[in-house]
């Protein structure tokens, strides 16, 4: 079994990084395991750099040191760790990862299976990233802001242990963690069912705006920068509505797409398994599991969303 403190060593800088559009297993991973190499190298300099946190995750310690800046006047970080993700997609973390000593990748996705560091705890098994990180930490240093960060990620990434990806090891851990006493019932609450009000209004706009195609077995929902405008809606205010298109009656398969500039478009994809989403976006240059995936495309959107339903519908033909 690998322990990260083991991998790091004696390191007196160490790195942190997650994807960009940060999720709930990317900040919980990355601050679940903040707090805890805080804990073992507590005269160690500690940076995590991530894009813009979701107000959603604030409650969790820590995210106020995150550095979304990606500047630092570290030369060589002794340690580099990413997490829930490949390098490519750190944003301006690639190159501190790269010109680390000690280089880490942990990451539950297909699409990263070979990993990108010197050494590479990759399980695409595994529900969440935030259960690979409790896996590699010793349970005695684990707190209860610690296990909070973790579960957060394993709940958001599992649907509140209800995707396929949710064996009897998530379970497992999931059950430990609630041991260290925080209130897990407020938190799962917070961060998957609650919304504002906004929030709210764009989930009823892309319902509204739906369409149902392919005999009723696809879901398509788009919203443009200009809906985006009107609500003064960031990227995090339209987390969960691809989710909630799927549990349309009938639907196998949810497509829903929302316009991030000009000609880019942010894709995400939400399955029952009828059809393997992941292979759908890996297609187009994106990447995920089975059952959820995502890809960033550009162009005109009725070319994008021609372009992926056709595979869609070729994976359902199969």
């Amino acid at each position: 079994m690998m322990r990260i403190e083991k991998e790091i060593g004696s390191a007196e800088t160490i790195g942190i990084a997650g994807h960009v559009r940060p999720d709930g297993d990317c900040v919980g991973s990355c601050m679940g395991m903040y707090l805890y190499l805080k804990k073992v190298y507590p005269s160690a300099r500690i940076d995590v750099f991530l894009q813009e946190i979701p107000e959603v995750y604030s409650f969790i310690p820590g995210t106020e040191d995150v550095n979304t800046q990606y500047q630092t006047d570290v030369e060589h970080y002794d340690a580099f760790i990413i997490l829930d993700t490949g390098k490519g997609r750190t944003d301006g973390a690639e190159v501190f990862f790269d010109n680390a000593k000690i280089r880490i990748n942990i990451d539950h996705h297909i699409s990263n299976k070979e990993g990108t560091g010197d050494i590479n705890y990759i399980y695409p098994e595994a529900s969440s990233v935030c259960e690979l990180c409790y896996g590699v930490m010793d349970p005695e240093i684990v707190d209860k802001n610690i296990a909070m960060a973790l579960y957060t990620g394993m709940v958001t990434d599992t649907g509140v242990f209800k995707y396929s990806s949710t064996s009897k090891k998530t379970m497992e851990v999931a059950g430990k963690l609630i041991t260290y006493g925080f209130e897990f019932d407020k938190l799962i609450d917070h961060v998957f069912y609650e919304k504002t009000y906004k929030q709210m209004q764009l989930l009823a706009r892309a319902i509204l705006d739906s369409k149902l195609i392919l005999d009723g077995k696809v879901i398509v929902s788009v919203t443009d920068s200009k809906t985006m405008e009107e609500y003064d809606a960031k990227g995090s205010d339209l987390e969960g509505i691809v989710s909630q298109l799927k549990l349309t009656s009938g639907v196998g398969c949810a497509l829903y797409a929302h316009q991030l500039s000009d000609n880019e478009y942010k894709l995400s994809l939400r399955s029952d398994g009828s059809v393997n989403v992941a292979k759908v976006a890996e297609t187009f240059g994106g990447g995920g599991h089975d059952r959820a995936a995502g890809i960033t495309m550009q162009g005109d959107i009725d070319d994008i969303l021609a372009k992926v339903i056709a595979k869609i519908e070729e994976s359902i033909s199969k």
